[in-house]
């Protein structure tokens, strides 16, 4: 009864708790993602009041929370918007990959972590928060400007990717052997291919059938179904996550927009749990050992994630304001870093692996709003003043350079 009572006061605690620091986070107008993470690394390991009686119920409600952040990224997509994307804008993805991924894989390395946490790091600086940048485009009133669909459509790739990327990190932690690994991203491939065929084909059959009028037996059957499937792709190896993102692609229409509306809060509860989950297993004492690296990781992603945005936008005939806020809009990390972190201080790979990115992720999520805003106006500030600088007249006495011919600017679009 006693063990009972604490567990209610604890677990009472931590959300109400979360729900203060969402409502603070609202307030202040950005993620509470931070503030979630700050929770856990305060009631975690070696934090000022370590939890006992609920962290068991608190580790199940955390892997509830990374299914249903994949299952509501899938209702997000159909099948079809899912194969033009990847057929129109692949080269805008395979520059994100390289980009970002490989300054998160190098330090790794450097800091000789092994190519395995060298795998995981890449994925954790690769993946950009599409619920933080969703939130940032709705906020600044973007959503309707001619660079989101080039934003949305980097996202998408990103998130497609995972359905890859998951089984081969799952593999890799699970410590299998080559052949293990290759059945196991086989398996993996085949899959997602299946079930974007059947999708396509067959969506709205499988739509029908989930359907029902009432919303509790909806949320039941939606719900169960995800766990269900998450439950037998964790048992092939293929990752739990992956599976609830099959499961939200395979819905549509009518379906998948209800399903979104009814499950959205309790998302939002698990996921919560999941950050707070997570913070608790870092333990305060191992981040500022290496705040440097993630403070020096955080620049370098950030800046090539602005590049990547600019290609992108160029590339889809963007003017030059456009580009620049693609890509400030392209910075923050969130969830989904947390999540392949998580995945690797679980497995227990690296000590110092959850730290790192606990500290990364805090320093983009605050930093990404800022340069979603800001991006455009410096970068057209500093143009400003690089153009000016070069109109400035000779000083007297000094030799004129030799003009050259430049070229006549026909006002005309970019292509």
């Amino acid at each position: 009864m006693h063990s009972s009572a604490t567990f209610l006061i604890e677990f009472g605690a931590i959300i109400l708790g979360l729900g203060l620091l969402g409502r603070l986070a609202g307030r202040l107008q950005f993620s509470p993602i931070p503030l979630y993470l700050l929770a856990g690394l305060a009631f975690g390991e070696g934090g000022l009041l370590p939890l006992g009686a609920s962290e068991e119920f608190v580790a199940i409600g955390a892997e509830i929370g990374v299914i249903l952040l994949l299952l509501m990224l899938g209702l997000e997509y159909t099948a079809s918007d899912l194969v033009s994307n990847l057929k129109t804008q692949y080269p805008a993805g395979l520059v994100d990959m390289a980009l970002n991924a490989l300054p998160g894989a190098a330090l790794a390395l450097l800091l000789g972590w092994g190519p395995v946490a060298a795998v995981v790091l890449a994925g954790v600086t690769w993946i950009s928060s599409s619920g933080v940048i969703a939130k940032v485009l709705g906020d600044l009133g973007r959503l309707g400007n001619r660079e989101t669909p080039v934003i949305l459509s980097i996202l998408v790739l990103e998130d497609l990717a995972m359905a890859v990327y998951l089984p081969i990190i799952t593999a890799l932690l699970a410590g299998v052997s080559l052949a293990a690994g290759s059945v196991t991203l086989a398996i993996a491939l085949g899959v997602a291919g299946l079930v974007l065929f059947v999708a396509v084909r067959y969506g709205r059959v499988i739509s029908r059938f989930v359907s029902s009028d009432d919303p509790e037996k909806l949320l039941l059957v939606v719900l169960g179904l995800t766990l269900l499937v998450a439950g037998l792709a964790q048992q092939l190896q293929v990752s739990a996550a992956v599976g609830a993102f099959l499961v939200g692609i395979a819905l549509s229409g009518e379906v998948a927009e209800g399903a979104h509306n009814l499950l959205a809060p309790l998302r939002d509860l698990f996921a919560a749990v999941f950050f707070v989950f997570f913070g608790l297993h870092t333990d305060p004492e191992s981040i500022p050992p290496v705040i440097l690296p993630a403070l020096a990781l955080a620049v370098v992603t950030a800046l090539t994630k602005i590049a990547t945005g600019y290609w992108a936008a160029h590339r889809a005939g963007i003017s030059p304001k456009g580009r620049w806020r693609a890509g400030g809009t392209l910075v923050a990390r969130g969830e989904f870093s947390i999540v392949i972190a998580g995945l690797a201080v679980t497995a227990g790979i690296e000590p110092d692996l959850g730290p790192l990115a606990t500290a990364y992720v805090l320093v983009l999520v605050v930093l990404g709003p800022l340069t979603a805003r800001y991006t455009e106006p410096i970068a057209l500030w500093l143009t400003a003043r690089r153009t000016a600088s070069a109109d400035t007249p000779p000083a007297h006495g000094a030799v004129p350079a030799a003009k050259t011919l430049e070229p006549v600017d026909d006002g005309g679009v970019d292509r």
